[in-house]
């Protein structure tokens, strides 16, 4: 079995690009909080397809709280004579645990709780 769910927060803003006819996808860093006195976190790397990337994309933002059941992927590549290796998690799903911001100034307007989900 290869399920994952991490609750954190956007360490970086959302990033949407095409990679094929009606293909999306979106990543951003999630930072998870580890249960220690120094309040160190882990970084974790999000992908996000299709509808789901689009949902991101347009609600997410850098500092927002996130909830996310998705599955690793692992990859490795050859990098300048060094085999380099990554572990990411693909998101199946996506829950907005804080509304988005209308904007980002005192008193930012919070609009209600919004699910993304794929189909």
């Amino acid at each position: 079995m290869n399920t994952v769910s991490l609750i954190g927060n956007l360490a970086t803003e959302v990033e949407l690009r095409d990679v094929g006819e009606d293909k999306k996808v979106a990543g951003f860093l999630l930072a998870v909080n580890r249960p220690t006195r120094d309040g160190e976190a882990d970084f974790v790397w999000i992908s996000v397809w299709d509808r789901q990337a689009e949902v991101c994309s347009e609600f997410l933002s850098k500092g927002q709280r996130v909830g996310i059941v998705g599955r690793l992927r692992s990859s490795s590549w050859e990098d300048q004579g060094k085999q380099r290796r990554s572990v990411d998690v693909v998101a199946q799903r996506v829950d907005f645990l804080s509304g988005p911001r209308r904007d980002e100034g005192p008193g930012a307007e919070v609009i209600p709780f919004e699910t993304a989900t794929t189909a």
